[in-house]
């Protein structure tokens, strides 16, 4: 069986899905491997490196669809190429059926296997294929990197002749994967860190890492039985935005990473709440591309607001692409075996397989 991959738009995704090393161990599974030219170039693997491996390299990007088994990508293809798939074909990505509904309808008329990702169930099982974690662990390192650097003050306090700098206040709104992962990061660098999050298990975590859990005072627990946050009530609503404008009265740094799958991202820092917070504090917006978590964040810019800045990238993860593939391509390496019977050398769809079942989408 032949898998391919071809590159994505550079403008929006400098991730890939098929590293050498992972190349590799398609390869020793019996795979054929096909990509095109200068697949990874721009996150240092060379042609050279994926062809002494027996991985061919084509300079026809419609043919190495055509000819494929299996496709593997990071997001839905582009209109011309998706033409281009032939029945049977299995195409393996992130494709948001949320979004994508018309194209994913279009795909399954030619019976088209798509399987998309992010539709992992929460289990022990799929936590070597579980993308949503991979990619949050390094987002959420990224953004407080980020929010760092934009920061004109020392982050940890620092004791000096002339006098103490005290050390940065960051609070994460969302304690999930990437609100971990920026809480730990966070307080690596010295800095003081709270986090809130609608589902109460957190608090656990983020005590564990050193963080301090702002509790709303009688919480209920809003988390699904996926491990997701859901929709809060109104009541509780208003009880985190009374416990936020007085904490983000002394916050330096806010990192927001709540999001709700399928949905608009909550809206949870308020116009009235910026204009609460110190002159130079940052607020970074993991959930930008969803509509970001605070009143004024818009996609690939910084916002100031009373002195504050606000900002959110469509894909940080294209600031860590070499990392962010490493991962991804491990994942879906790990997907593909489950998938892939290997003694009759064929995909098995087996629904009773519930990894297979929850994403295979249509």
């Amino acid at each position: 069986m032949r898998i391919v991959s071809i590159l994505e738009n550079q403008k929006v995704e400098k991730r890939i899905a098929i590293t050498p090393d992972i190349a590799k161990k398609y390869i020793s599974l019996g795979f054929e491997i096909s990509l095109v030219e200068k697949y990874g170039e721009h996150l240092g693997f060379k042609d050279s490196d994926y062809k002494k491996l027996g991985v061919k390299i084509s300079s026809n990007e419609t043919e190495t669809l055509s000819n494929a088994d299996i496709i593997l990508q990071l997001g839905l293809l582009s209109e011309e190429n998706l033409l281009n798939l032939k029945e049977n074909q299995t195409l393996v990505g992130v494709f948001n059926p949320y979004d994508n509904k018309e194209k994913i309808e279009n795909l399954s008329k030619k019976n088209i296997n798509i399987f998309s990702l992010e539709m992992l169930p929460r289990i022990t099982r799929a936590q070597s294929m579980d993308i949503l974690s991979s990619q949050a662990n390094l987002a959420g390192y990224k953004a407080v990197i980020e929010s760092f650097a934009n920061f004109e003050k020392a982050i940890p306090m620092m004791m000096t002749a002339a006098g103490t700098i005290p050390a940065a206040k960051v609070l994460v709104v969302g304690a999930g994967v990437a609100g971990l992962q920026a809480i730990a990061t966070a307080k690596r660098m010295g800095a003081i860190v709270f986090a809130t999050d609608v589902r109460m298990a957190s608090k656990e975590q983020v005590e564990s890492l050193g963080g301090k859990f702002l509790t709303v005072e009688g919480s209920e627990n809003l988390e699904t039985e996926g491990g997701y946050a859901k929709e809060a009530s109104e009541e509780f609503k208003k009880k985190q935005e009374d416990l936020l404008t007085e904490t983000l009265k002394k916050i330096d740094i806010v990192i927001c990473t709540a999001l709700i799958p399928g949905k608009k991202a909550p809206l949870i820092i308020k116009s009235y709440m910026i204009d609460n917070m110190q002159s130079g504090s940052v607020i970074y917006d993991l959930a930008a591309i969803q509509g970001g978590n605070s009143e004024f964040t818009e996609v690939d810019k910084i916002i100031i607001k009373n002195g504050v800045k606000i900002m959110g990238e469509a894909n940080i993860l294209n600031k860590l692409p070499v990392s962010a593939s490493n991962l991804y391509s491990k994942n879906v390496f790990n997907f593909l075996s489950n998938l892939y019977d290997k003694e009759n050398k064929k995909i098995n769809i087996n629904l009773e397989d519930e990894i297979i079942k929850k994403t295979l989408i249509k």
